[in-house]
């Protein structure tokens, strides 16, 4: 049976099953023949700002949450590496480079398989799923023995971890238009700078615990962090939610208008308050061929470079800023502390510029403008002398609040202007492994031998964003032709159903700049 939306009394049709939080949610099922016709209008009377303000509640810290904690597991190396890692270990500086750049590899490899699975076993078992499975391997870390242990950790921890990330990004966009995705996005990105800030601050506090049980201080670092990341993968098993179809926090009505919503985002101004009908819906269908479509994209592949204009800083700046800053003078101590007020700054800052970003409907802009900053950041951090310590520090901190704002900007570009489910899917999932690799090369960006300036490090970084703006206009170029030309030719006489299959390929389909 289909449910009609303008008819809130009709019965709804149902295929009872277990489907989110933990509660039997009926499944509804909207066809495209049967609400392409409804406008606006069709769902006046409901509140969207209460809506959207329920589900901010419900998802988005728990999401933030979890994310924290993987940050904070992957980046942890760094502040363990300031409180003796290296030296209790015998391990050189190239062999930690490896340790580092390890993780990358086996994170990369696992990313679009997961997002995959992501859609076959649902979220709420999927992800807490492999939260467990990261958080035992980061407890099990903290007693490895030698570098072989350590190699071997980091590798089953870039395994364990790799779903989460895209996992969540698109999680996000099964929820939220266009729109709005970019502050939900910042929201639980930001939760990477707090990690950022929270790591320092509790390594400082870890460290303390050194030689309680005979284990060094830098041993309980990944022990208790991995016990907490376990232990709130247990409560995510019961406060996750899977699809809108399905929350049960909605009501029966409010569920049909964000499926209805979300289905035509592609050929509707959803912020618009004309009461536009909707042509096209998303096909909801798995087919390879969608799987295909995303590895030949041409914006896919421009997009990875843009990534790695900001995932090789954000990386390079996450795994060695302790060291960086240690290295200007500043004790091990001192140097966890002064990580906080940097990442805290890049926390609110992309919160900031992506709620202005989904307020003017435009992403390039702000993108450009976060490479722009994080250049100057590290010109400075170059360029100043080693007598000037503060200067040196000032530019870190001016780079890191270029890169982090960069990131949910630009996954929220990419997840607008892919249309269909399962491509948006995979497409997301390869942009964001291919992306990581930049965390393969930026791991070996700052060696020990080029301390205290980096100057290598710093010029890296500097490159790589360099290509990143070439990329980005690169697509913006690219976009506004196709927007035009699609424009000029309407739609060729074909069918919603059509154009539907073609996805982002549809003449109605418009990318957002």
């Amino acid at each position: 049976m289909v449910v009609n939306a303008t008819t809130p009394s009709s019965p709804t049709s149902i295929d009872s099953k277990p489907h989110g939080a933990c509660h039997d949610i009926p499944i509804i099922v909207v066809d495209v023949a049967d609400d392409s016709h409804l406008t606006r209008e069709s769902f006046a009377h409901l509140d969207e700002k209460a809506i959207l303000r329920k589900m901010d509640i419900r998802l988005i810290p728990m999401l933030a949450l979890l994310y924290l904690l993987s940050f904070l597991d992957r980046g942890n190396i760094g502040n363990a590496r300031i409180q003796g890692l290296v030296e209790d270990l015998g391990m050189t500086a190239g062999q930690y480079n490896w340790t580092l750049t390890i993780f990358f590899f086996s994170y990369c490899a696992c990313e679009v398989p997961s997002n995959l699975l992501l859609k076959k076993f649902r979220p709420s078992i999927w992800l807490p799923s492999i939260m467990v499975a990261w958080g035992t391997v980061m407890t099990l870390m903290g007693i490895v023995k030698n570098y072989e242990g350590l190699l071997a950790a980091r590798f089953w921890l870039g395994v364990t971890e790799a779903g989460l990330f895209p996992g969540v990004a698109y999680y996000i966009t099964m929820w939220y238009c266009r729109h709005e995705a970019q502050l939900r996005q910042a929201l639980f990105f930001s939760a990477a700078s707090v990690a950022g800030a929270f790591s320092g601050l509790l390594a400082f506090a870890i460290a303390k615990m050194d030689g309680v049980g005979g284990y060094e201080g830098w041993r309980w670092i990944f022990i208790l962090e991995g016990i907490l990341t376990v232990v709130v993968a247990v409560v995510a098993f019961f406060t996750l939610y899977d699809f809108p179809e399905t929350a049960s926090f909605l009501t029966e009505e409010e569920r049909r208008f964000v499926v209805w919503r979300l289905k035509y985002q592609g050929s509707i101004d959803m912020r618009s308050e004309a009461l536009l009908v909707a042509k096209v819906a998303e096909d909801e269908t798995f087919e390879w061929m969608y799987i295909w479509d995303a590895f030949c994209d041409w914006q896919i592949w421009v997009n990875i470079f843009v990534c790695w204009g900001i995932v090789c800083p954000l990386y390079g700046i996450a795994l060695s800023l302790p060291s960086i800053i240690k290295s200007l003078g500043y004790s091990s101590a001192k140097a966890q502390l002064l990580t906080i007020p940097i990442y805290l700054t890049a926390s609110l800052l992309a919160i900031i510029q992506a709620w202005y970003s989904d307020k003017k409907g435009i992403r390039h802009p702000f993108i450009f403008l976060g490479q722009c900053v994080a250049c100057t950041g590290f010109i400075i951090a170059i360029a100043t002398p080693k007598h000037l310590p503060g200067l040196v520090y000032a530019g870190v901190f001016i780079a890191t609040c270029g890169i982090y704002p960069s990131s949910p900007g630009n996954i929220t570009w990419l997840s607008s202007n892919l249309a269909g489910s399962y491509k948006r899917n995979s497409g997301m999932a390869l942009q964001i492994s291919c992306a990581n690799l930049g965390g393969a090369m930026a791991s070996n960006f700052y060696r020990a031998r080029d301390a205290p300036r980096y100057t290598l490090g710093h010029a890296l970084e500097l490159g790589f964003i360099g290509v990143g703006i070439i990329a980005l206009w690169t697509l913006v170029f690219g976009y506004k032709r196709i927007n035009a030309k699609r424009e000029m030719e309407g739609d060729k006489g074909l069918t919603p159903q059509e154009m539907s299959r073609l996805g982002d390929k549809s003449p109605a389909f418009k990318y957002t700049l």
